[in-house]
């Protein structure tokens, strides 16, 4: 932006263009600068969001993980990978889809995205907040 300013402070002193055009240009490319910073603001906002699992178990074996939205995206398709080859965590796993996961961290979606219940009473809960 400075560069811009630098132009138009040029073409007045040039006088290729009055003051209070000049004054007009420079305001013009302040708010430019202004509403684009908070365009940039909201994927910072969004990233710093947390995805969280709920696992209730009806043999109290419950998992609790807060992941920040930054990590997640990294490590999603490893971490689901790992936790279905483990014997006491696939059952709680082998039903989350992944890929939909992926998509509401595209899409920025807030709230409850997953919400799984078993005939046995278990649940699985994911959300972003």
């Amino acid at each position: 932006m400075k560069e811009e300013i630098t132009k138009v402070l040029t073409m007045i002193q040039e006088g290729k263009i009055d003051a209070d055009k000049g004054s007009e240009l420079i305001q013009v490319l302040q708010e430019k600068e202004e509403s684009g910073n908070k365009f940039a603001e909201k994927p910072t906002k969004y990233l710093d969001k947390t995805l969280k699992v709920r696992v209730v178990s009806t043999e109290n074996d419950n998992v609790t993980v807060n992941l920040p939205i930054k990590l997640v995206k990294a490590v999603l398709m490893a971490g689901h990978s790992i936790a279905a080859s483990i014997p006491q965590s696939e059952k709680y796993v082998k039903d989350i889809d992944i890929n939909l996961l992926l998509e509401a961290i595209e899409n920025e979606l807030d709230g409850q995205i997953v919400d799984i219940k078993s005939a046995n009473g278990d649940s699985v809960s994911v959300f972003i907040e």
